[in-house]
């Protein structure tokens, strides 16, 4: 476990990474980031390679959408709200780049 980090948080991200690596094709350049926002409230973000964003969100956004759906309920049931962003490297970077100018 993450120092410090919550139980219910931990056993999401658990999840989160075990679906994540099933259906993406490049595993090591993953990376899930963790921010708990409050008591309750739980951000992820998975920063893949760019071909896998387009395979994780899916036709549609559908695989994003039942992702989140699961991972939304799991939460729910636990009195936690959660968020899923998923990005590709070039996005995160531009995304930090924005935010340090």
């Amino acid at each position: 476990m993450i120092r410090g980090m919550d139980p219910v948080t931990e056993r999401l991200r658990n999840f989160l990474q075990y679906v994540a690596i099933k259906l993406i094709d490049d595993p090591s350049q993953a990376q899930l980031k963790v921010a708990e926002l409050g008591p309750k409230k739980v951000r992820f973000k998975l920063v893949l390679a760019q071909q896998d964003v387009a395979m994780l969100i899916g036709r549609n956004g559908f695989t994003a959408s039942a992702i989140r759906s699961v991972l939304k309920a799991a939460a729910e049931k636990e009195g936690v709200q959660v968020n899923l962003q998923i990005h590709s490297h070039e996005e995160e970077a531009e995304m930090l780049a924005e935010e340090e100018g």
